[in-house]
């Protein structure tokens, strides 16, 4: 087994993607995934709690850029603008298409969907949290917290479906200018 060649991490999440696409989720065990990437199940669990970590790693890389990102933010950006400032920099994590097999296997298995939600609550609490640093009133920033992992969500589900490949940005944007409209009462022009 190659066990010392670099990068386990990588091909332990390569091998399990790849198996959790052609068997499922729940079909797949943690020896066939070390078995995949030649490695045993011994540095599976150096790299991974559990199967389910292969998909959710990375969490705190997304919540970092995006704490950061308000940190960083103009004081005098209001919470929407220091909100927008992170969703802007969460678009730098991901890759897309290794972001696309991750939600084809989130959404086949109702367990993971429930991970992922989980998941999406804890970067709302950390946004919150960051914007209570800045002064935001508690219920305020909370309310810009949520607003900002709705439209973070929307702007991933186009992101990684749009078969133009337009940035991150673009959705992003779009996104928020039919927020705005939403929040003004005018209707948004059909897709």
């Amino acid at each position: 087994m190659g066990r010392w060649e670099p990068d386990a991490a990588g091909r332990l999440r390569e091998a399990a993607l790849e198996l959790f696409e052609e068997r499922g989720f729940e079909q797949t065990t943690v020896a066939e995934i070390a078995a995949r990437a030649g490695l045993t199940e011994r540095t599976f669990f150096r790299h991974f709690a559990d199967k389910r970590e292969v998909l959710f790693r990375g969490s705190e890389g997304l919540r970092d850029a995006l704490v950061g990102a308000i940190d960083g933010a103009p004081k005098s950006a209001g919470p929407l603008d220091a909100v927008t400032a992170a969703l802007e920099a969460s678009g730098q994590v991901f890759d897309k298409e290794l972001s696309r097999r991750r939600r084809a296997v989130i959404l086949a298995n109702p367990e993971l969907q429930e991970r992922e939600l989980i998941k999406l609550a804890s970067l709302a609490d950390a946004l919150g949290e960051a914007l209570g640093r800045r002064g935001v009133a508690a219920l305020v920033a909370r309310l810009a917290a949520e607003t900002g992992i709705a439209a973070f969500r929307v702007t991933f589900e186009r992101w990684v479906t749009d078969e133009a490949a337009r940035p991150w940005s673009e959705h992003l944007h779009e996104t928020l200018t039919e927020l705005t409209e939403l929040a003004l009462g005018a209707p948004a022009p059909a897709p």
